[in-house]
């Protein structure tokens, strides 16, 4: 007989969704209330917020000082493709994917801008063998697949002394894992990830060898507005200095603002990895005491701390992709884990959100129910 009896205790807050992600621990609305509304973001309020956000990023991260960092629109991709459009055309370019978001570069690449890009593809739960990447040519990559539960390791793979830029989609990645900014030149990602921010807004890192490129290449093709970085040939330090190419929402900066507070405070980026690897460890440690479900990651070295991607291995599930979304409904109809199910392109299954957001307490809570609607979902199709 199966025990299908609910567990008694809950996940204080259900809220395991990869993006917008779980808001910082204690958040309330009246957090924002030093926010510039109504006010310009070119007014002297809104560009020392702006200014402050850019420093407090700096800080946290422990990013360089002679690395630029700017704000931009459209999330991390629109940072993404303001760095591809912007740099790439001087060299050989390699594309490296192992998850939907890498897939979506390597079409911007090959078939937008055109360039015959050296393409290297990993199937979900695996990444890229890095041995076989040149690293004289531009290198994309994301460091964290967001839909496929597998990261970079460590950077150790890029070689300091490369001829070409290393492009590194960053998003689910940035303040959850140790990151060399010396192996990287150019950085992207949102802050609704891992600080639990609002969307709708990038962030774009560039390193002095990114820097020159942009101020020494003519791309072939047209930019637009909100891609363009220099004029007469010369960086926009503005830009990098909080003045915006578009209206951002000074609402959302002080969302931000109030994150990077609480996660100065915690102890900067080393204390929001340790938590991302401590809510991670409760999933790990599920996996390993239950055979019937598994890590997406196939090399443990490779698990994403943020993003776990979970997957059913029970051989007696008839419909696996209709089994995952049951349990999935299961979850969220009980109010246990909201948005948990497997992305629309990846195997199916869990994605249980990480994030240094994430109350390991509330991981651990959630265990028990994954249990339960697994159960219960195995008998209802008997």
């Amino acid at each position: 007989m199966l025990d299908m009896t609910k567990p008694a205790a809950r996940p204080a807050n259900p809220r395991f969704s990869s993006g917008p992600c779980a808001k910082i621990p204690g958040f309330s609305l009246d957090m924002l209330a030093d926010a510039p509304l109504g006010r310009s973001h070119r007014s002297a309020v809104g560009k020392a917020k702006l200014a402050e956000a850019i420093a407090l990023t700096r800080e946290v991260l422990e990013i360089p000082a002679d690395y630029r960092i700017g704000i931009v629109p459209a999330s991390d991709t629109g940072a993404v493709e303001m760095a591809l459009w912007s740099l790439l055309g001087p060299r050989k370019v390699e594309m490296l994917a192992w998850e939907s978001f890498g897939e979506g570069w390597v079409t911007d690449v090959v078939k937008q801008l055109k360039i015959e890009a050296e393409v290297r593809k990993a199937p979900y739960g695996q990444i890229v063998d890095f041995a076989q990447v040149d690293f004289d040519n531009d290198v994309v990559f994301t460091w964290n697949g967001t839909t496929s539960g597998v990261r970079l390791p460590s950077a150790d793979v890029i070689p300091a002394d490369r001829a070409g830029l290393t492009i590194c989609d960053a998003t689910s990645a940035a303040f959850a894992m140790e990151m060399d900014w010396t192996k990287l030149d150019v950085v992207t990602f949102s802050w609704q990830k891992v600080l639990g921010g609002e969307g709708a807004h990038g962030v774009l890192i560039l390193s002095p060898r990114a820097v020159e490129r942009l101020e020494t290449h003519t791309p072939a093709w047209p930019l637009p507005k909100i891609f363009r970085m220099t004029k007469g040939g010369k960086l926009i330090e503005g830009i990098f200095k909080g003045e915006t190419i578009n209206t951002p929402s000074m609402l959302c900066v002080e969302d931000y603002l109030v994150a990077l507070k609480w996660a100065k405070a915690l102890g900067g980026q080393k204390a929001l990895a340790a938590r991302c690897e401590a809510n991670a460890a409760v999933l790990r440690e599920f996996c390993a005491a239950n055979d019937w479900i598994a890590n997406l990651a196939e090399d443990p070295a490779t698990e994403s701390t943020t993003s776990v991607c979970l997957k059913f291995t029970d051989p007696a599930i008839r419909d696996g992709a209709a089994f995952a979304k049951a349990v999935a409904k299961r979850l969220e109809a009980e109010g246990v884990a909201l948005d948990a199910g497997a992305y629309r392109d990846a195997p199916p299954g869990l994605r249980i959100w990480c994030g240094a957001t994430v109350e390991a307490a509330d991981v651990a809570a959630l265990m028990p129910w994954i249990e339960w609607a697994y159960r219960t979902e195995l008998s209802a199709q008997a």
